[in-house]
């Protein structure tokens, strides 16, 4: 970055660097720097009667300071929370030589320079468990000013909370906004709950292709790449289903992976084009005992991340108790729409679509206007879990067939909070009845439908070895982390979400550092 082009704020602080390393300390050392203790651990374990008082070797980044003459507050932020350092020149200089508080400390350090702190841990006059310095090291200075939010008659100014910014630039709302490491956290405890569930019933994790030569085992539309040595074609993973009943065919009795997936469609707020799907495999199991060992994980994976069964989304408690409804999806239909979709036409289903006043594309068959009709005239409505079953062959094509129906599918879906959180088979294993499922895809594909699957020939070979009876479930991650951390964007549960070209991208820097500026 040219000189002209930084704001006063950074130059000062690029004058402060230079100034540092005139005096021969190095802004950014590489030595080992020895933590032995963070802000909350220290605050649980503090003792009044301790004798002498716990030393500390603490580390993190200035927050706030407050400079009174021969001494000095600051808040410390580590990767716990905040805690005060006490610093006296007198301490930190016992000799003749006070540079290091008057200079260093009080012109050449800055909120948001990270920190070595030696000292011993003591409470204050009014209270404040807090650690007093005796030794103080630079651990890496801060050339940006950070967006300190400041209080004047009761409003608070330059809160860094445009979620524009936020997003493109996580690393600085980790920093300075309170609670937004936490939603992560969590995210990671879900995912150690889930695979701990998993592996204490000995299925096994593993990894298939993100570079597919076929999009398969979902109905989306795929981003396509060229692989240059093999001088072909293509396809980012969309699902990652067919590959591991391949693995169930082998014999693995149980598979799981966590799969990172990329759909070319939509964003919003509950959507992202890469996302982390679970997908898991059982054989010698049917959606029945799907939905039973279903309700069963997320009940211990709620308890496992907040402690309790109930969460707080939006203006809903959602409980994640067990067990959880099971409706039909005719019935759902039926209950929301007054609608019978059981022996309808193709034609007939959109008649009756168009009447509820869905718009219905001429490319989608008999499966996708069901789907259509669901979305907007059920699926908001169920905010407690509940599983929508036996869904129409028509919107199933890797789906076993009903054993009592042979018009409908062993499927089911999870609705929560008024979206799908959970997609879930009796597997299909016939590969004669599944070629033709596959044929069916490809003639919407001809009608104009370009979701619709493509015949994976590979796939049915395997099948032909003989797949046992299989029910796999998938489950979106981000959906859930949504759910257990009370947020209602999927953008909040994602570090760094897929955001559109900042067509205004100098305006957009002028405008934080404008604010940083302020901040400071």
């Amino acid at each position: 970055m040219a000189i002209e082009e930084l704001s006063e704020q950074e130059i000062v602080r690029r004058n402060s660097l230079a100034a540092l390393r005139e005096r021969g300390i190095e802004p950014y050392p590489a030595a080992l720097y020895p933590v032995d203790a963070w802000s909350a651990e220290i605050k649980e374990s503090f003792n009044d009667e301790q004798e002498p008082p716990r030393s500390v070797t603490v580390a993190g980044r200035i927050m706030s300071r407050r400079i009174m003459g021969k001494a000095a507050f600051m808040e410390l932020q580590d990767k716990e929370g905040r805690i005060q350092i006490y610093v006296s020149r007198d301490d930190l200089c016992p000799g003749e030589d006070k540079d290091l508080y008057n200079v260093v400390f009080k012109k050449l350090l800055d909120i948001g320079d990270i920190i070595g702190i030696r000292g011993f841990v003591f409470r204050t006059k009014t209270g404040e468990i807090s650690i007093h310095a005796q030794e103080l090291t630079l651990l890496s200075k801060s050339l940006r000013p950070l967006p300190i939010v400041k209080m004047k008659d009761g409003k608070a100014y330059d809160a860094f909370t445009d979620p524009e910014l936020r997003y493109r630039r996580r690393y600085v709302d980790l920093i300075v906004n309170a609670g937004v490491k936490e939603i992560f956290l969590k995210k990671t405890r879900m995912f150690q709950s889930m695979r701990n569930f998993f592996n204490a019933r000995g299925w096994v994790e593993v990894e298939t292709p993100v570079l597919q030569g076929i999009p398969g085992g979902a109905a989306a539309r795929p981003f396509i790449t060229h692989h240059n040595a093999l001088d072909v074609d293509l396809y980012l993973r969309i699902a990652n289903e067919l590959y591991l009943k391949r693995l169930i065919v082998g014999g693995m009795d149980g598979v799981y992976e966590f799969s990172r997936n990329f759909r070319n469609e939509g964003m919003d707020r509950t959507h992202n084009p890469e996302f982390t799907c679970m997908e898991i495999y059982v054989a010698f199991k049917d959606y029945n005992w799907m939905m039973d060992m279903t309700e069963q994980m997320l009940q211990q994976i709620a308890l496992d991340v907040n402690g309790t069964t109930e969460v707080q989304y939006g203006e809903h408690t959602i409980s994640f108790k067990a067990p959880f409804p099971r409706v039909t999806m005719r019935q759902a239909i039926l209950d929301h729409t007054g609608y019978d979709i059981e022996g309808k036409s193709e034609d007939e289903l959109r008649a009756a679509a168009k009447g509820m006043g869905i718009e219905i594309d001429p490319g989608m068959g008999k499966g996708k206007i069901i789907d259509e009709i669901f979305g907007e005239k059920c699926e908001g409505t169920y905010i407690q879990p509940t599983f929508i079953t036996d869904y129409p062959i028509e919107m199933s094509p890797l789906t076993k067939r009903h054993r009592n129906n042979p018009e409908l599918t062993e499927r089911f879906e999870l609705m929560v909070g008024g979206k799908e959180l959970a997609n879930a088979y009796s597997e299909l294993n016939d590969p004669i009845d599944q070629y033709e499922r596959f044929v069916d895809q490809m003639h919407l594909a001809d009608k104009g439908d370009d979701e619709a699957m493509i015949i994976d020939h590979d796939f049915i070979r395997a099948l032909e070895y003989g797949m046992p009876p299989t029910s796999g479930m998938g489950i979106g991650m981000d959906r859930l982390a949504m759910l257990l951390t009370g947020q209602t964007t999927i953008q909040e549960v994602l570090l760094f979400p897929q955001m559109r070209p900042q067509v205004k991208a100098k305006k957009a820097d002028e405008t934080e550092e404008n604010t940083e500026a302020t901040a400071e």
